[in-house]
């Protein structure tokens, strides 16, 4: 990876004006082109794969082959290679940063993580900001692929027809291995130590992931659409809210509320997910929908949920949260009954 010693050769004005903003330009042109592919559709999980092979190997092999390109002084191989790596950074975050940010809900706390993919994404775009802030810090690069390969595979398994907690909790012990040549360039003696730190910090990875599972979205989970209605018929929403608001002489006359959702997920998924209904803030019913969601409708798996427990007063502020089984956010479906 790039550190102290990667800069452009003294004595190479062009190398050093060609690192940075034209590359910086280039590279963003590249990042567009990426997200325009992108957005036509979920991403490729063969894209995807090929980015994170791609970056693996070239990562291994400037690691590996790093102080003997030196000797010889091949500076200028390892400048290219570094900047592949950095290019490769910036259009494999770029690809899925949209994944999340569908994914994501904008006052929950999984928000964050689109926001570090974007972060990444844009500094790995502007090479001026990464060689300032990452190219002197290889621990800070071997955090940033570490990184990119977790944002990555998290997108990746689900389309392939993994379950997203399983991909959340894969991604991070795999993420965690591939940082095994990144250990032994860093003073471990031998394959077989540096095999055995990464199996460490993987089994960290696991647990931390864990815990930290509501920070991060279902990707490429989706709420599709959601409603609230009187009920629902033949999977369709009756009645469903004017705008999002309903008046309380309706809602004690109707006697109950649905909460009407439609979940998108990948062909091959069967997710289990739960809905928590709440108002003014307080948690005032947990619904684990006996139907999980099937992948692979265009329009979002339909689900739904009743509320029939009206106390005075009935008007309030109300959401529904859309929960996988493991407890993270898919979106929120949020209405408002009127005195």
């Amino acid at each position: 990876m790039i550190g102290p010693d990667a800069g452009p050769a003294p004595g190479l004005p062009l190398v050093g004006w060609l690192g940075g903003w034209p590359v910086s330009i280039l590279s963003l042109a590249l990042g567009v082109v990426v997200l325009f592919v992108f957005r036509r559709g979920l991403p490729h999980v063969g894209w995807i794969v090929g980015y994170l092979l791609l970056l693996w190997l070239v990562f291994v092999l400037a690691t590996e082959l790093r102080a003997p390109l030196l000797g010889r002084g091949k500076r200028l191989v390892l400048t290219a290679a570094d900047y592949t790596i950095q290019t490769l950074y910036h259009n494999l975050l770029l690809f899925v940063l949209p994944s999340y940010y569908g994914a994501a809900t904008l006052d929950s706390p999984n928000i964050v993580f689109p926001v570090i993919v974007g972060a990444g994404a844009l500094v790995t775009a502007i090479d001026p900001w990464y060689r300032r802030i990452v190219h002197p810090r290889p621990g800070l690069n071997h955090v940033l692929l570490g990184f990119s390969i977790f944002a990555a595979l998290n997108v990746a398994l689900p389309l392939v027809g993994v379950r997203p907690i399983l991909a959340l909790e894969g991604s991070a012990v795999l993420a965690a291995l591939a940082l095994a040549p990144a250990f032994r360039r860093e003073g471990i003696s031998g394959w077989f130590r540096a095999h055995a730190l990464a199996v460490a910090v993987a089994l960290a990875a696991l647990i931390l992931v864990w815990y930290a599972r509501v920070l991060v979205p279902p990707a490429p989970l989706f709420l599709a659409r959601a409603v609230a209605a009187r009920t629902v018929t033949n999977m369709e929403p009756v009645d469903p809210a004017d705008g999002g608001v309903l008046p309380a002489a309706t809602v004690r006359e109707w006697g109950e509320l649905a909460a009407y959702t439609a979940v998108y997920a990948p062909a091959g998924v069967r997710q289990p997910i739960d809905h928590l209904w709440w108002r003014d803030g307080k948690q005032v019913a947990y619904v684990a929908l006996p139907t999980p969601v099937m992948g692979g409708r265009r329009q979002g798996f339909r689900t739904y949920s009743r509320y029939t427990d009206f106390k005075a007063p009935v008007a309030g502020r109300y959401r529904v949260d859309v929960v996988t089984a493991s407890g993270q956010l898919i979106g929120r479906l949020r209405f408002i009954v009127t005195p």
